[in-house]
């Protein structure tokens, strides 16, 4: 048997759509992305949203929404993939990396707070597998840091008056914190609609924020869109109005748009969402069942306060090292199970090194990444599929040299 690690479920229901969209003459930014967006915003309970071609532009264009730049500096996790702390150096600003707490996938607070400074105008968290991060402590540590913020001349760095809470939710769409859903927690939250994601657009992402006093969401939104839209004052659709040819180019912005294509395979993806989601969580609680008896940390996605999506099936092997774990990694892939490491901390990295950040600093991440393994998780996946991975990876794990501790506990 051989279990692929996560293919994107598309039905005929997404063919149809992109075949609509095909026939309809109109496949770049329109009507479709725009319908999207309404979907996005609806769902997440806020009030607008704006979709561009990955999460990656949508954290960047946040960053430059927010007139973030050099001179500044953003705080995000060690314990992440590059594009949390590639779109700080992109605007020119300073990366802050901190460690995660121990035995955890989130930022330590207490590490966070010491390095909020004068200079820091926003936190990345990272909602790690489709578990949001604990963001009252977040918002905590943000005001009691207020004191020491320095806004600029932007104008919404004028309004919060601390720095602003970025949400890189890549993982979290359809994730609940404390009763509201992953969008309406964050000041900005950046999802992903990858093909490996809980709902796809192939490539993909959006942007969506919080209400608070003050905030204009109408501005917000044009602000994005001429950002995302190299600055143009009109888009496609717009300029084919009689005689409406003319625009302007307010400012010099980026070209991260998404066209409606996407758009068209993300509106039948979310017709579909929930039930997506359904799947998802039963296979998770199969899992749970079935390796239960193991000494195996697994991330929770079923806690009450913070319910999470079923994105990533995340799994530490208590006692064992890098070494190991990669020889486990390479044992389920000879039985046909793909799995993967989420993930590597940014400061093992050969661009991080040369940015100056030592992995010896951020020995919490480390011990976290050394024994993780990423178990299959999709919605194509079979029960008897997700029984066999679940008894692969048991047979690996007592079958192992290195797994001594499962041969004196279930040998």
């Amino acid at each position: 048997m051989r279990i692929e690690f996560s293919p994107p479920d598309v039905s005929d229901q997404e063919i149809i759509e992109v075949i609509k969209c095909l026939r309809s003459g109109w496949i770049t930014t329109g009507p479709r992305t725009r319908q999207l967006e309404k979907k996005v915003s609806e769902y997440c309970g806020v009030q607008q949203a704006v979709c561009v071609n990955s999460a990656t532009a949508a954290l960047e264009m946040t960053l430059r929404l927010l007139g973030i730049g050099e001179g500044d500096e953003v705080i995000t996790s060690a314990y992440t993939y590059s594009a949390s702390a590639a779109v700080i150096h992109h605007v020119g600003a300073k990366i802050v990396l901190v460690d995660t707490a121990k035995n955890s996938y989130e930022m330590d607070v207490n590490r966070l707070a010491d390095a909020i400074t004068e200079k820091t105008k926003a936190i990345i968290p990272v909602d790690i597998g489709g578990v949001m991060c604990d963001y009252q402590l977040i918002f905590d540590v943000a005001r009691k840091k207020a004191r020491l913020f320095r806004a600029s001349g932007n104008k919404l760095q004028r309004l919060f008056r601390r720095p602003v809470v970025l949400a890189d939710a890549a993982h979290s769409f359809g994730a609940v914190y404390e009763g509201k859903r992953s969008g309406n927690v964050a000041d900005f939250s950046c999802f992903s609609f990858h093909a490996v994601k809980n709902m796809t657009t192939a490539e993909g992402g959006a942007i969506v924020w919080r209400e608070r006093p003050g905030l204009d969401s109408e501005q917000i939104h044009k602000d994005l869109m001429l950002l995302a839209l190299h600055g143009q004052t009109k888009d496609a659709m717009a300029k084919l109005a009689p005689g409406a040819w003319e625009y302007d180019i307010a400012l010099p912005g980026y070209k991260c748009n998404m066209t409606d294509i996407l758009a068209s395979l993300g509106l039948a993806q979310f017709r579909r969402f929930e039930a997506l989601m359904k799947r998802r969580k039963a296979l998770m609680s199969l899992y749970d069942r079935m390796l239960s008896p193991l000494d195996i940390e697994r991330l929770d996605h079923f806690q009450p306060r913070r319910p999470g999506n079923a994105h990533l099936y995340l799994t530490r092997i208590r006692g064992i090292d890098e070494t190991h774990r990669n020889e486990v990694i390479k044992r389920m892939a000879e039985h046909g199970v793909a799995t993967n490491v989420h993930f590597k901390p940014l400061p093992l990295f050969t661009a991080y090194k040369n940015l100056g950040f030592d992995i010896v600093k951020y020995p919490n991440a480390y011990a976290q990444y050394a024994n993780e393994i990423t178990l299959p998780m999709h919605s194509l996946l079979t029960d008897q599929q997700a029984i066999y991975v679940a008894e692969t990876f048991k047979r690996v794990l007592l079958s192992a040299p290195s797994a001594d501790m499962f041969y004196r506990k279930y040998g």
